[in-house]
């Protein structure tokens, strides 16, 4: 598939680290950009963003060919990687930007995350209610070049090894088929 007609997703669930270290890893996913959507100001800085007033989320963008993963399929593993369950939380990461949300483009991705929230719901698959917000897509602002692909630079850093080496573990455990075959063991 040619660049170009590649689809969108945009999503937050918590620090936008963990978030892009998990999708970079499917099939199908050819870019994750890490920024800031959904808030009330222009051009945010991260630490604008880090003190919860501008109203933003930590989110990223997916773009990913959906003859090889689809966008339900990006959302299975979004709900399995985070806790919707929380309210503006995520473990340690406390605070509106850290919520959990998203962010669709589409009248069929509004549908497909509603239903898909309501299928979780029904099936009792968390012991908490679902909090994950669903919303229309407004500016997406990209983050600063030292947030995009955070954890593969920096897999030494504390924050790296307890917080999104757990997620990476579970994506592996749950969905190595799902995994991109050119990634060494290393790199994951």
């Amino acid at each position: 598939m040619k660049k170009e007609n590649l689809k969108v997703a945009t999503f937050a669930g918590g620090c936008f680290w963990c978030t892009e270290a998990v999708f970079l890893r499917l099939k199908g996913v050819e870019k994750v950009v890490s920024g800031f959507t959904g808030g009330a100001i222009k051009n945010p800085a991260y630490r604008e963003i880090t003190t919860g007033r501008t109203g933003h989320a930590e989110g990223v963008q997916i773009f990913f060919d959906d003859t090889v993963i689809s966008y339900v399929e990006l959302l299975e593993v979004f709900f399995a990687t985070h806790d919707p369950t929380t309210l503006n939380r995520q473990g340690h990461d406390i605070g509106t930007q850290y919520r959990s949300a998203i962010f669709y483009n589409s009248e069929q991705q509004k549908e497909e995350a509603q239903g898909f929230i309501q299928f979780l719901e029904n099936e009792k698959v968390f012991e908490n209610k679902v909090v994950t917000e669903v919303t229309e897509l407004g500016p997406f602002y990209i983050a600063e070049a030292e947030h995009q692909t955070f954890y593969d630079r920096n897999r030494e850093a504390s924050y790296c090894q307890f917080v999104i080496d757990p997620k990476i573990t579970k994506l592996k455990t749950y969905y190595s088929n799902k995994l991109k075959e050119n990634t060494s063991k290393n790199a994951l």
